[in-house]
């Protein structure tokens, strides 16, 4: 039987491009686990593409595993979009090239592994879990600014 894995992510950005962070809240059980980190210049979707990308890397063997993200991007990006980019050589339909395509491929190889469940939750709606990811998120970027908030 896979272990049942509950992920929770959610990026940050101050500056759209600027300074980004992202954060992971992951569960297993009775178990918790938090990943965060930082990029000096990026965007706000590819630090919660990077996000998704990070938890999923932290897991060591295949698992059901339930998404929550507040990013319709992603949540549109891996549900809806990705078919259609892939069939069109990662093109988009305007027929210009994928934005953030690394990380879109990045995401498509790790998915295959596990058993995936996309859940979207509004952000900053007081979902518990959610709002953790967001706080893990700016740390990402306050410890690349040597501070804290």
């Amino acid at each position: 039987m896979q272990q049942v894995v509950e992920m929770y992510t959610d990026g940050a950005c101050r500056g759209n491009p600027g300074k980004g962070g992202w954060g992971v809240l992951l569960r297993y059980g009775d178990a918790e686990k938090t990943l965060h980190g930082g990029e000096v210049m990026t965007t706000n979707n590819r630090m919660e593409l990077t996000a998704v990308i990070k938890g999923l890397e932290a897991l060591t063997k295949s698992c059901s595993v339930t998404i929550t993200t507040d990013s319709k991007y992603v949540l549109s990006g891996i549900t809806e979009w990705i078919t259609s980019w892939k069939q069109r050589n990662w093109k988009t339909a305007n027929k210009k090239p994928v934005l953030n395509v690394e990380l879109w491929k990045q995401l498509d190889e790790l998915i295959a592994q596990h058993e995936v469940n996309w859940v979207w939750v509004k952000g900053h709606s007081g979902h518990p879990e959610n709002e953790i990811a967001d706080q893990l998120a700016n740390l990402g970027i306050d410890e690349m600014n040597g501070s804290t908030r």
